[in-house]
């Protein structure tokens, strides 16, 4: 393993002896070090836990008022930590306000973690309150905070030191990044576990879809930008790319309430490109340099690309600086139209196309499909909006729902059918050639099966997010990833989260 790569800590946790150590013995093979939270167990065993490690482990006993589970008397709860540290543990974990102080005295802080978490936002002052952490003497400073939006991020990096003695940690789906670019941030290890702490990712996850054995401190960063990102098939793909190319690269979610501090960020971490998603499409569009004409015709930006003035190519760069060029781009059209072709090898001119929805999405297929030569109409249950869209992209307002006989591709260009919303747009006949549904999850959709079962040509929506990530990865690469590893990376993506949910259902724990 690279130097300058950072090191996993499996967080694990168990009721009682022999179920802390079963879950240390599963996580051991991909630790680097463990953590064992014995403030989960019914009577916190430092010696049963430590027993017949095969990795170094960090010793925590949480209490209540710091999120953890421990509600006992605070001068067992110290003693349980020195003990640990007598049994031969390499780190204990304090907090910031623990009478500590002659505890690291004697060991002139050496294994000692001196810990505070803030579950409120992120404290403008994070800096100071590293430092302050920092001077209580133990050898390491752990800072974790909640974050809610990029700026919160753009403050906890400034906390970053270089020396390897602190470790920042952004909690909750928003402060995912800080985990997998936690060299990026200066941590000295960054956790993984199964949902412990808010917005923890399983180890599982952080090696396969963000591969993260290969993350070094000075990658070139990609990332989804969004809310919500953080179930994102994106990483899955992006870094499978990335590794097969051998590239020196990682994609991460950056999920946000708004953009602001955005590119100041960008420029702190070292991001080199965007993939923009809902609600950001047209928001992003004032904070770019350039707009593709057919970014512009389609009136939002799904991709961008962040090039050094200087540079004239297209190769992935850490090069940071204020004269970064941010150009933006849609790649939704030819994701949207590749699969198309490849069922209407004679063309779609003449087709007769109804989309459904009259948001961003079904004016970016819209517009693809007319430039194809399809006539499109535009259905949706608000008859203005459907008007305004069609209008905007020279097609017609449909009716809702398109009648028996009217079309011969049907889009679903709505969240009708996902998890999120459940459901078919509406109740329509199914009597065309071809259904398409941009929904990819779950796969196939109610729509999607209702189609297949009376004979019609299906397309989900996973092809499309396929088509339109790959070519997302050529204009920040200039090169094209294999052929069908996209498709691999996130199909392995969505059955590993899927065997992951049915273990947490069975009270099973990696």
């Amino acid at each position: 393993m690279e130097t300058n790569i950072t090191d996993i800590c499996v967080t694990v946790v168990g009721r009682n002896t022999e179920a802390i150590r079963k879950a240390r013995t599963a996580a051991e093979p991909d630790a680097d070090l463990v953590e064992l939270r014995l403030d989960f167990m019914e009577r916190p065993d430092p010696r049963g836990a430590l027993a017949d490690r095969r990795k170094p482990a960090v010793v925590t006993c949480r209490p209540l008022r710091e999120g953890g589970m421990f509600d006992g008397a605070e001068e067992e709860r110290l003693r349980i930590l020195r003990d640990a540290l007598a049994l031969g543990a390499e780190f204990i974990d304090v907090e910031w306000d623990a009478d500590a102080r002659a505890l690291i005295a004697e060991r002139g802080g050496r294994g000692v973690i001196v810990s505070r978490h803030v579950f409120d936002g992120t404290p403008s002052d994070a800096p100071a309150m590293l430092d302050r952490l920092r001077a209580t003497g133990g050898e390491i400073a752990k800072l974790a905070v909640m974050i809610e939006r990029v700026s919160d991020l753009h403050t906890l990096i400034k906390c970053s030191r270089a020396d390897r003695s602190s470790i920042l940690i952004g909690m909750g789906r928003a402060g995912v990044a800080t985990r997998v670019l936690a060299g990026r941030f200066g941590s000295r290890w960054t956790y993984a576990g199964d949902g412990i702490a808010p917005g923890q990712i399983s180890v599982r996850q952080l090696l396969g879809e963000y591969q993260f054995r290969r993350v070094r401190a000075d990658a070139a960063v990609y990332a989804v930008l969004g809310r919500p990102v953080v179930h994102s098939l994106s990483p899955a793909m992006h870094n499978a790319g990335f590794a097969a190319l051998g590239l020196n690269a990682v994609y991460v979610p950056l999920e946000t309430r708004d953009l602001g501090d955005l590119r100041a960020f960008a420029a702190e971490v070292g991001l080199r490109g965007a993939s923009v998603t809902i609600p950001f499409k047209q928001q992003v569009m004032p904070l770019l340099d350039d707009i593709a004409p057919t970014a512009a015709a389609a009136g939002a930006v799904n991709t961008a690309a962040i090039r050094p003035s200087t540079e004239a190519g297209a190769g992935p760069s850490t090069e940071l600086g204020a004269g970064d060029r941010w150009i933006g781009m849609n790649t939704d059209a030819e994701g949207f139209i590749e699969p198309l072709r490849r069922r209407l090898p004679d063309g779609m001119n003449g087709m007769r196309a109804s989309v459904l929805g009259a948001g961003g999405a079904a004016r970016g297929v819209g517009l693809a499909l007319r430039r194809e030569g399809a006539r499109v109409a535009i259905c949706a249950r608000r008859v203005d909006a459907a008007r305004e869209v069609a209008q905007a992209i020279g097609a017609e307002a449909g009716e809702w729902p398109p009648p028996s006989g009217s079309w011969d591709v049907l889009v679903n260009a709505t969240p009708v059918g996902s998890r999120a919303v459940p459901g078919t747009p509406c109740d329509l006949a199914l009597d065309g050639r071809i259904v398409y549904d941009l929904v990819y999850d779950p796969d196939p959709t109610l729509l999607i099966s209702a189609a297949q079962d009376v004979g019609i040509q299906t397309i989900g929506g996973l092809e499309m997010l396929v088509a339109q990530a790959e070519r997302q990865f050529e204009i920040w690469t200039g090169k094209r990833p294999p052929v069908g590893l996209f498709r691999e990376a996130a199909d392995a993506a969505i059955r590993n989260r899927s065997e992951w949910g049915e273990r947490q259902a069975a009270g099973v724990t990696e």
